[in-house]
Parts: C-alpha cells; sequence; structure tokens
C-alpha cells in the first residue's frame, strides 16, 4: 500500500487576533493594505507550521533559522552539512543529493523550497498558501508607549540619566484569513527523480494538525491574543481536475463575531464541483467560536 497522498485540497484558515499583533511590518506595525485593511503574509501563517513541527513534534525542519557555535546563524549551506554532512560528489551527482535530502524534510515536501548555494534546486510546494485578509468589519490599531530597564548609553545629552521608551503596536480585534491548497503533483517529477514517495499522508497529518495548533503554539508577549480559529478542509477525488477560487472573499465575520460561510456552501454545492468532492472537514472550538452556514456535508472536529 502506498504511503503517498495523491488528492488536491482547497481550504482556509482563520486566525484570531485579539490585542495583538499576529504578523507586524518592520516598524513594528500590523501590515496593511493601502485602503487600511489588516493583512498578515503567507510567510507568518508557515513559520508558525514550520516553528510547530519542530518543536512540538520534533520533525527535522530545512528552512528554518538555526544558530551555530558562535551564536551566529548558519548559511544556507552550513545549515545543509549540520542536517546531512559534507557533500563531495561532482557537480551533478551533488545536485541530485542534494534534492534527495532536502526532500527528506517535510516542510520542503510540503512548502517547497529554493536552494541556491553550493548547486542551484528550486522546488515548487505542495501547499500554496496565500496572505491572510482580516475580514472583521473593523481594523482599529492603537500604540502604547513601553519604558526599557536601561538607560541609552551612547545619548551624550542630559537625558541620558533616564532609561529609554520604546512604544508597541497592536490589533484590537482580527480575524485573519489564509486560502491554501495541496497539489501533491508540483512536486512528483523531483520525487521520482529520487526515488522518494513524494507527499505523505503523515506530512498530511501534521499539516492538519500544525494549521490547527501552530499559532496558538508560539507564545510571546506581542502575540498573546493571536491565537487558530478555524480550519476549513475540501478534500477533492483523485484524480480530480477542478479548480476552486480563493475562499478569502468568500469568508464573512459579522459584528457577532459569527464565522458565515454561506457563500462557501453555496460554491460546494453547485455542479459540477459538488461531484468532485472526497470529503469537506470543519475544525473550530465550538465553545469559543460561532459558525454558521457551514458547507453540507461537512464533518465538524474539535479544534
Amino acid at each position: 500500500m502506498s504511503n503517498s497522498f495523491k488528492n488536491r485540497v482547497f481550504g482556509c484558515v482563520i486566525i484570531k487576533s485579539i490585542n495583538s499583533n499576529y504578523n507586524a511590518d518592520f516598524s513594528h506595525q500590523p501590515r496593511t493594505l493601502p485602503n487600511g485593511v489588516v493583512y498578515a503574509t503567507d510567510k507568518a501563517l508557515k513559520w508558525a507550521v514550520r516553528n510547530y513541527w519542530k518543536n512540538a513534534l520534533s520533525e527535522k525542519v530545512f528552512y528554518f533559522k538555526s544558530l551555530d557555535d558562535k551564536m551566529l546563524p548558519r548559511t544556507l549551506d552550513e545549515t545543509y552539512e549540520f542536517y546531512f554532512g559534507k557533500d563531495n560528489q561532482d557537480k551533478d551527482k551533488l545536485r541530485f543529493n542534494v534534492l534527495k535530502n532536502i526532500l527528506s524534510c517535510i516542510d520542503v515536501r510540503v512548502f517547497g523550497g529554493t536552494y541556491a548555494g553550493k548547486t542551484n534546486i528550486s522546488i515548487h510546494g505542495t501547499c500554496q498558501i496565500s496572505h491572510g485578509i482580516n475580514r472583521f468589519a473593523e481594523n482599529v490599531i492603537y500604540t502604547e508607549q513601553i519604558m526599557s530597564p536601561f538607560r541609552n548609553s551612547g545619548n551624550d545629552n542630559t537625558e541620558n540619566t533616564m532609561t529609554t521608551l520604546g512604544t508597541q503596536s497592536k490589533l484590537q480585534e482580527g480575524h485573519y484569513v489564509h486560502h491554501f491548497s495541496v497539489n501533491p503533483q508540483n512536486i512528483a517529477d523531483d520525487a521520482q527523480r529520487v526515488q522518494s514517495d513524494g507527499l505523505l499522508l503523515e506530512d498530511i497529518k501534521k499539516l492538519k494538525e500544525a494549521l490547527c495548533k501552530g499559532v496558538t503554539y508560539y507564545d510571546s508577549s506581542a502575540k498573546i491574543g493571536t491565537e487558530n480559529e478555524l480550519l476549513l478542509w475540501v478534500q477533492l477525488k483523485e484524480g480530480s481536475k477542478a479548480v476552486l477560487p480563493s475562499f478569502v472573499d468568500l469568508v464573512s465575520i459579522n459584528e457577532n463575531r459569527e464565522i458565515d460561510l454561506q457563500k462557501i456552501k453555496d460554491l460546494l454545492a453547485k455542479d459540477p464541483i459538488k461531484s468532485e468532492i472526497e470529503k469537506i472537514e470543519l475544525y473550530y472550538n465550538k465553545d469559543i467560536t460561532a459558525v454558521i452556514h457551514a458547507p453540507e456535508g461537512a464533518v465538524e472536529f474539535e479544534l
């Protein structure tokens, strides 16, 4: 029996953020679109997933920051040697060895990656994630002052005897919706080249778990209040060629904080899409999250 996962999947992940900062820009403000709507990059969710795999599930995660003995971030080639040892093959064999080795890491099988070091490889990830858009009606950002316990030693004016002041910014309330898709065929050719099974059934199990728990798992002063809220997983039948649009604009969150999936429900009920669906799974905490108009036939699980 094959361990490979062969179905295509579409879905969305919703991240709730209350008095928190899910994904800050370089000025430490929650990111905003030109129209003022708060958003988060796909990298924010991918980082949380990778962090969960590495620290909660003890998985080998290749594209993740690590430090050497001098507490300096490792380069790409240094990271490869840290995990797989030195590779002294000739140029052609090296390319295949690097491909085989990095495909043994779950984050590469799922998210892909570009290797531009001792050789050059580009892997198209099986899971693609969109930016997360706040679908709550309000986008209220506030900033508050905070005090450091230390003075600025480089300040020569009369205020250098005072401790320094800083600021932190947070979003009062947001519900970020990320669309995602899974297509195992994206790495099929690369997997065949190195005689790998490609995307595994176990990878899908761990991906679902991380999409349900990864953001909540990571806790920091800036991100307290940012938590996984919902995962919608729409799995097509094996061999299906159906293509679904992004779910981001199809999710509504009203003033009562109810997650309304009516538009997704209507989409999935249409022919011929309905006949292409193998299963629909919905993960959320029923004690604290209200979902209305769930897709027909969706099996509900606790987050």
